[in-house]
C-alpha cells in the first residue's frame, strides 16, 4: 500500500496533473464539472494533501504541537493530563486541526523538537505544559516567534499568552473547610518544588494555615509511588497530621491505601483530601473529597487562544474557574486527644 497522489487523481480522471492541482486548490483553470468529478475521485481514493509540499508553498500545516517532558509510561495513569488532551483534540478537531504529541527527555529538547517543527512547517503553534520556576523554554519561544499559548501563571509565561486558574482561592476554601471541621494539624503531600503551580499552593498553603493549623508539606514528584511513600513517613511521625492535602488524585489514591495499611480509618483517624477530581477519587472507598474543576474545557480554553494566535487575531490571557471542593466520604472531624473523655 502507498499514498494515493497526484498523479493517481490525474489518470483515474483523464487529465492533467496541472488540471488536477487547480481543482485541488480551487484555482481557475478547469470547468466546474471537471472539478466535481476530480475532488470525487481524490475522495475515493483517499488522497490528502503532502504536509511536506503544503509547507514548501508557506501553506499551514493545521497542526498544533504538544512536546511532552515526562516519563511516557506516566501519561496513561494521569487523568488530569487525559482530560486535558482531551479538551485540547476537541477544539482542535473541530476546526480541522491535528494534534502533534511527541515525549522528550529535557527541556532543551523539548525546545529542540519545537524548533524542528516550526522550521520544518509541521505545526502552526505550540502549548505549554508544567511551567517551571525560570522556565528556559520561554525566552526561547519569544525569540523563535512560534505563536504559543502556555497553560500556567502568568508570572511565569512572560510575554506568551497565559491560561490559568486561581491556586490560592481553593487553598483557602480547603483548609478553611479542615478548619471547621476541628482539623489543627494538616499536612500536604506536594509536587515537585521546581513547578510554578507547586510553589504557588505553597505559599497559600502556608498562608491560610497560618494562625489556624500547624502544617507541613512534603514535596515528590507526583507519582503514586512517591505519594505513598510521603503519607507513611507522615503518619509515622511522633505527631502525625489528622488531615493531609495532595496535589493530585493519583497521589491521594495512594495515601488512602498506605493509611488503610497502616490499619488507620479514614475518615476516622484521618481526613484526606484530593486535588482535582477524577473517576479515581469517587470509585475509591470512601470516595475521596476533591478540589473539582473543568479540566476538558480548561484545554479547550487554552486551544481555543492558540488558534485566534495562528489566524494571526488577539488573544489575551484567560483566567479559568478555580477549582471547588467537593466533600465527600474521605472527610469527617478529627479524633479527639487521647485520653480525653467523650462529654469530658
Amino acid at each position: 500500500m502507498r499514498r494515493p497522489t497526484i498523479s493517481d487523481v490525474a489518470r483515474r480522471a483523464g487529465v492533467s496533473k496541472g488540471a488536477v492541482s487547480y481543482a485541488l486548490n480551487g484555482q481557475p483553470g478547469v470547468s466546474e464539472g471537471t472539478r466535481a468529478r476530480i475532488l470525487a475521485i481524490a475522495e475515493e481514493i483517499g488522497w490528502r494533501p503532502s504536509s511536506a509540499a503544503r509547507a514548501l508553498n508557506g501553506a499551514r500545516s493545521r497542526t498544533v504541537g504538544l512536546a511532552l517532558c515526562r516519563p511516557a509510561r506516566t501519561l496513561g495513569v494521569d487523568p488530569f493530563f487525559m482530560e486535558l488532551v482531551s479538551g485540547i483534540e476537541g477544539e482542535l478537531s473541530a476546526r480541522s486541526y491535528a494534534l502533534m504529541l511527541q515525549v522528550v527527555a529535557d527541556h532543551g529538547q523539548e525546545v529542540a523538537v519545537y524548533r524542528r517543527w516550526w522550521g520544518e512547517g509541521r505545526v502552526d503553534g505550540a502549548i505549554l505544559v508544567d511551567l517551571h520556576v525560570d522556565d528556559p523554554r520561554i525566552p526561547a519561544f519569544e525569540a523563535l516567534g512560534l505563536p504559543a499559548v502556555v497553560i500556567g501563571d502568568p508570572s511565569g509565561a512572560g510575554s506568551l499568552v497565559p491560561v490559568w486558574s486561581d491556586v490560592g482561592g481553593a487553598v483557602r476554601e480547603t483548609v478553611e473547610y479542615l478548619a471547621a471541621l476541628g482539623h489543627r494539624r494538616i499536612a500536604r503531600v506536594a509536587g515537585p518544588p521546581h513547578l510554578v503551580h507547586t510553589v504557588l499552593r505553597d505559599r497559600a498553603f502556608a498562608e491560610a494555615c497560618d494562625g489556624v493549623a500547624e502544617h507541613v508539606t512534603v514535596h515528590t514528584d507526583h507519582t503514586g509511588e512517591e505519594g505513598a511513600r510521603a503519607t507513611r513517613r507522615l503518619l509515622s511521625s511522633p505527631v502525625r497530621p489528622t488531615a493531609i492535602v495532595y496535589d493530585n488524585d493519583i497521589m491521594a489514591v495512594a495515601g488512602l491505601s498506605a493509611a488503610q495499611d497502616l490499619r488507620l480509618d479514614v475518615p476516622r483517624d484521618l481526613s484526606l483530601v484530593a486535588w482535582d477530581d477524577s473517576p479515581l477519587s469517587r470509585v475509591v472507598r470512601p470516595p475521596l473529597t476533591a478540589l473539582s474543576r473543568d479540566i476538558s474545557a480548561y484545554g479547550a480554553h487554552a486551544a481555543r487562544r492558540l488558534l485566534s494566535l495562528v489566524a494571526g487575531e488577539e488573544a489575551g490571557p484567560y483566567q479559568d474557574e478555580a477549582a471547588r471542593l467537593t466533600p465527600r466520604g474521605s472527610t469527617a472531624p478529627p479524633p479527639p486527644p487521647a485520653g480525653s473523655r467523650p462529654g469530658a
